[in-house]
């Protein structure tokens, strides 16, 4: 797959050692060859990472000129050392970067992102040598931003990236997005880290709007076990090099529109890629009083596990679902209660219907992805949430895995 690289920006992916897996690239590098706009989402844990906090006192900015993402370390509960390690990152990717480009990187132009284990400090002789690797490495095209891609992964199975094309204002804008996670994943955001791209002109108030916006729409909408890490960080890079001027009004509207589309693909990635996930479950609430109550409700039943082995079983057990709906404390018409599963209808009007349980089953089964649509009401309150099934493997995978 060809993927639509924004203009002006650079991409490294490399090898430094702080993964324990040979080979395995756990170092990256995204630059903007003119200052960018930056904004960002993040985790809403109490407990955050040197990195997040960093870039939280940075975004949103008009001034910058590059991410640093490291994986296999969190850089997280590590004190006023992980701080200055943050910091020192920063120097040197702005070192390592003013003789790549040949112009001058400033240290408060950096942002840092940092995913792997929690509570050990970097190892920063590592780290040191990536970053300088990783900037004489810079590079424009597929195989640089792919590269960059595999950098930012922990337990992934495999890179998540995704890009658009897309003509706003007369002129052909481009937006490109990288993002890993596979497990800690739980709104308000996850063990998740997304750099988003683009050279389209955008204002910083526009891009921390946007961006907020698209991440309500989105990576705020997915778990796989409810628990919000303490690195989650989505940045937001326009550099403006598709030239022209900043969008405004029904440009701006359209711009968005493309945003969050790629934002929920992107997304959707992430419990699809589930430790040891077999389905990727979408639960579509419908007739709430209020967005937020369809909100509260679909989160409720992507992180019943109950709900979640059922799906693993193949196992269309309705009355899960509807009680996940019930106990999430908002209003519901329990006499509207619809549900469906994969098109196939399992409860109308508040009673169970009858349908062929072994056909249900079979879609569920079947088909990687499970669709749950909920109806709870006469409202106009909706909302999507994506989840992954709760497997053996998951269990097995988290009791072997230090965090």
């Amino acid at each position: 797959m060809t993927h639509f690289l924004p203009k002006g920006f650079r991409f490294a992916g490399v090898t430094c050692g702080i993964k324990t897996r040979a080979g395995a690239k756990d170092l990256t590098l995204i630059v903007s060859e003119s200052p960018a706009v930056a904004a960002g989402v993040y985790t809403q844990n109490q407990v955050v990472a040197a990195p997040v906090v960093l870039c939280r006192s940075r975004t949103p900015m008009n001034t910058a000129r590059a991410i640093v993402v490291n994986s296999g370390n969190a850089n997280a509960c590590t004190g006023t050392q992980g701080d200055a390690d943050a910091l020192r990152m920063c120097d040197l990717v702005a070192e390592g970067c003013s003789k790549s480009l040949a112009d001058q990187v400033a240290a408060d132009q950096v942002l840092v992102m940092s995913t792997g284990v929690i509570g050990r400090l970097m190892p920063m002789s590592k780290v040191e040598a990536g970053i300088r690797q990783a900037s004489e490495a810079l590079a424009v095209g597929e195989p640089a931003f792919l590269d960059a891609s595999d950098g930012i992964l922990t337990t992934d199975a495999g890179r998540k990236v995704t890009s658009r094309s897309c003509a706003v204002a007369g002129r052909e804008i481009h937006i490109a997005g990288m993002a890993k996670g596979a497990g800690m994943i739980g709104p308000n955001m996850a063990t998740m880290l997304c750099c988003i791209l683009t050279d389209a002109l955008l204002t910083a108030e526009q891009s921390q709007r946007m961006l907020t916006a698209a991440a309500n729409k989105s990576f705020n909408n997915i778990s796989v076990e409810g628990h919000t890490s303490t690195n989650d960080t989505m940045v937001l890079m326009a550099n403006g090099a598709a030239g022209g001027g900043a969008l405004t009004g029904a440009e701006e509207a359209a711009f968005a529109e493309h945003l969050e589309a790629m934002c929920i693909e992107l997304a959707k990635q992430i419990p699809a890629d589930g430790e040891g996930a077999t389905h990727l479950i979408e639960i579509s609430v419908t007739g709430a009083q209020t967005e937020t109550d369809a909100r509260t409700i679909s989160k409720e039943v992507a992180n019943s596990n109950l709900v979640k082995s059922a799906v693993f079983g193949g196992d269309p057990n309705w009355g899960r679902i509807v009680s996940a709906a019930g106990y999430a404390g908002v209003p519901i018409e329990t006499k509207r209660l619809d549900l469906q599963i994969n098109g196939i209808p399992l409860f109308k009007s508040g009673e169970p219907i009858a349908f062929d349980a072994k056909t249900a089953s079979r879609s569920i089964k079947e088909n990687h992805t499970t669709l749950i649509e909920l109806n709870v009401g006469s409202g106009t309150g909706a909302c999507k949430h994506w989840t992954s099934d709760l497997t053996l493997d998951y269990v097995r995978f988290n009791s072997e895995y230090t965090t």
